[in-house]
């Protein structure tokens, strides 16, 4: 069985064909670059750079595992969350598709796609949780069983992912041109900084609950920039980025391991954008293995915004039956618990 994975729910342009056994046979990923300028993602941009690059990139996807549109048994989408134009023009052209060759078609949750993503490189069953971690997102989840999740914590106001962004754009380390990648810029300078130089505030730390708080966090690291004289400010800025990132792994890690403890569960998936950041899996990973546990982390680029991880959830629902029907609508703030359309 082939899948074809259609990704448009933000800014990267992706289509990916997975087979029966999650192997990946082709996956294309184009990045949209017309958003460094602002300093982060226009919407209308955003759609209107779909527009362009969706049917080239399925052509590619499909020249690259070697494989015609006929011989696709099933077709995938991302129905949301996401932005609505961008997604939009995804489910436009899976219809279409769909249609034009007779295939079925499956919505699939973007975030359900990420929980996938570590399904295509690891032989991983559950039950196991999952930290999953993104510009838009953080969350932790009980996966008991494929297709059913529970969600045991998240974040009450940014996504870590989000304040790596705005904290790039605070110290002003965003390019003017290429693609808004606040998240690896502090981390590649974090590498050069002390982790410890900073006191900043680990929110939620001794909270019984599993749910994170980042904005707080981002505001200490501006009020400490306030105070600083710009040369101080650029003397510091290695310090800055690695205090800052130490403290969202921190909560991030403790986090957890307090939702390792709680479900006895002591298998843990990451996932999500951030899932490629080092500090993250090399202190996760630590720590999961001192609880006798084992942890599971995607490729980096099967961390961002990719259709492999769309196919791969969309070949899990069609094998079982699951179709959606031709009016599949756009569900930006899609919530996982809801059904497929």
């Amino acid at each position: 069985m082939l899948v074809l994975g259609l990704e448009t729910s933000c800014d990267e342009t992706a289509a990916a064909v997975v087979d029966e056994t999650y192997a990946l046979r082709a996956n294309i990923i184009s990045s949209q670059h017309e958003h460094a300028i602002f300093g982060g993602v226009v919407p209308e941009l955003a759609s209107r750079a779909h527009l362009r690059t969706a049917v080239p990139v399925v052509r590619a996807a499909l020249a690259a595992a070697g494989v015609s549109l006929a011989e696709i048994d099933g077709i995938a989408v991302t129905r949301g969350p996401g932005l609505v134009g961008s997604l939009i023009v995804g489910l436009s052209l899976a219809k279409a598709l769909a249609l034009a060759a007779g295939k079925p078609l499956i919505g699939v949750h973007h975030l359900e796609g990420h929980i996938f993503s570590n399904l295509i490189e690891h032989a991983l069953a559950p039950p196991f949780l999952t930290l999953l971690v993104s510009g838009g997102h953080t969350e932790i989840l009980r996966v008991d069983e494929l297709g059913r999740y529970e969600l045991l914590g998240r974040t009450r106001d940014d996504a870590a992912g989000e304040a790596f962004d705005k904290v790039a754009k605070l110290l002003d380390l965003l390019p003017t041109t290429g693609s808004v990648m606040g998240g690896r810029i502090v981390a590649e300078l974090a590498a050069k900084g002390n982790a410890r130089a900073i006191a900043f505030p680990r929110a939620l730390e001794r909270d019984d609950s599993l749910d994170f708080s980042f904005s707080g966090l981002k505001t200490a690291v501006l009020n400490h920039v306030r105070r600083l004289v710009p040369d101080q400010l650029q003397r510091e800025l290695p310090d800055i980025a690695a205090s800052f990132q130490e403290a969202v792994v921190d909560a991030l890690v403790g986090k957890t391991m307090k939702a390792v403890a709680q479900t006895g569960i002591r298998t843990v998936a990451l996932a999500g954008g951030v899932a490629a950041n080092r500090r993250l899996r090399t202190c996760l990973e630590e720590e999961v293995q001192a609880q006798g546990g084992q942890l599971h982390y995607p490729s980096p680029v099967l961390c961002t915004d990719n259709a492999a991880m769309i196919a791969a959830a969309g070949l899990f629902h069609l094998s079982r039956g699951r179709r959606s029907g031709m009016d599949l609508d756009a569900v930006p703030r899609l919530s996982l618990s809801l059904p497929h359309g």
